[in-house]
């Protein structure tokens, strides 16, 4: 096992990440044109000071990379800036600053939500990972970046449903009887608001699946989900703004059930957010609904820069360095690459797992289909599509 993961990230160092895009020189070298496909120096002719930008909660998962590659590498990276960003803001925020030519981000941590919006927006350079290193499902989510970001955590997600086995000794197991719980239990079956919440956006995404909607891709068309969330909002209580609340009605016995990923099943018990005997089930015509985030690389940064961000997106790709993701069980499994398993994660992440983790999620995760989530512009007509629901049902 160790000379394999050995020679594959001998291998992966090799590898060339090959970039185009609008770069502007920085102090010491001159910028390489326009979608010129120039492959980047092997190294910056300097140490550089990194500012990366985190839009999605990466850092959780990450952060312990980008400390080994500034001890390992002080030739690469000097020192590396982190800050937080909403997604909402960050993607305009890049563009006003390339507009101005004072680039405040190096590298973007983004969700699908921010990779996309900034997609649409023209604000990515083209940055493509080395061939064959992503598991099976990265690959798939690896296609929604169109070249011009790398994966760098996946996790299969959900819509899975969190329970407490006290309340509901017989948990539903199809849509229609969770929907019969809920009419059967006011105010005990929760979701938050899907523009707020991985979880319920997720949710969301996966119910066309479970009712065999025409098209998944296409919220338009969802009329039996579009039917079924109408049905049963009367019942639901007031849909909390975050998912962190979900998980606090739960744990006080406010609710009996709450949408749920596998990420926010294990941390929030291994956090002892909510207690470790609660369990999750996933409904009949189950379809997994993927999630990633992504190392995005603005235009416009100089060419010493981008030979050091790509150095660093180079090193996050290394199998030992991806089994870091694993975590608490935030994002799980998380790690993108093939050969991070989980032997190879730090030990108290191991802990967490053996301890938090639930057999039953191999099986589902190797078993169960697996679909890409819907891209931003649908997301967002889905979400506004639910916030007219909502509304509309409040008024009566």
């Amino acid at each position: 096992m160790t000379s394999s993961i050995r020679r594959y990230a001998c291998a992966l160092a090799a590898a060339a990440l090959i970039v185009s895009g609008c770069i502007e020189p920085d102090s010491s070298t001159k910028a390489a044109p326009a979608d010129s496909g120039t492959a980047a120096a092997a190294k910056p002719s300097s140490p550089q000071i990194l500012n990366i930008v985190d839009a999605t909660g990466n850092l959780q998962l990450t952060q312990g990379i980008l400390d080994n590659f500034q001890k390992e590498h002080p030739e690469v990276v000097s020192k590396i800036v982190t800050r937080t960003a909403a997604p909402a803001e960050i993607t305009s925020a890049i563009k006003a600053e390339q507009h101005s030519g004072h680039l405040g981000a190096d590298l973007v941590l983004a969700g699908t939500d921010t990779l996309t919006a900034g997609l649409a927006q023209g604000i990515w350079q083209k940055v493509s990972p080395p061939e064959g290193v992503y598991t099976e499902d990265a690959a798939k989510m690896q296609e929604l970046a169109q070249g011009h970001g790398v994966v760098v955590t996946e996790y299969p997600a959900g819509p899975l449903f969190m329970y407490n086995p006290k309340t509901v000794p017989t948990p539903p197991t199809t849509a229609a009887e969770l929907l019969a719980y809920a009419k059967a239990h006011p105010g005990k079956v929760s979701y938050a608001q899907p523009r707020n919440s991985g979880p319920a956006r997720t949710m969301l995404m996966g119910l066309p699946y479970l009712l065999g909607d025409r098209d998944p891709k296409n919220p338009e068309t969802w009329h039996r989900t579009w039917e079924f969330l109408t049905e049963m909002t009367p019942y639901n209580p007031p849909h909390p703004g975050s998912t962190a609340q979900t998980m606090t009605d739960l744990a006080s016995g406010t609710v009996d059930i709450i949408a749920a990923t596998t990420g926010w099943d294990i941390n929030s018990r291994a956090l002892g957010t909510v207690p470790a005997e609660m369990k999750v089930v996933a409904l009949g015509g189950f379809h997994w609904v993927m999630d990633a985030h992504y190392a995005a690389v603005p235009n416009g940064i100089g060419t010493n820069k981008l030979s050091a961000v790509l150095n660093l997106i180079r090193y996050m790709l290394q199998p030992k360095q991806q089994a870091i993701t694993f975590d608490n069980g935030y994002f799980y499994p998380g790690p993108a690459v093939k050969g991070a398993t989980i032997d190879l994660a730090p030990t108290d992440s191991q802990d967490v797992i053996r301890k938090f983790g639930r057999p039953e999620y191999d099986n589902l995760i190797r078993n169960s289909p697996k679909e890409t989530p819907l891209p931003a512009d649908a997301q967002a007509r889905a979400f506004d599509l639910w916030d007219r629901m909502a509304a509309s049902l409040a008024k009566k």
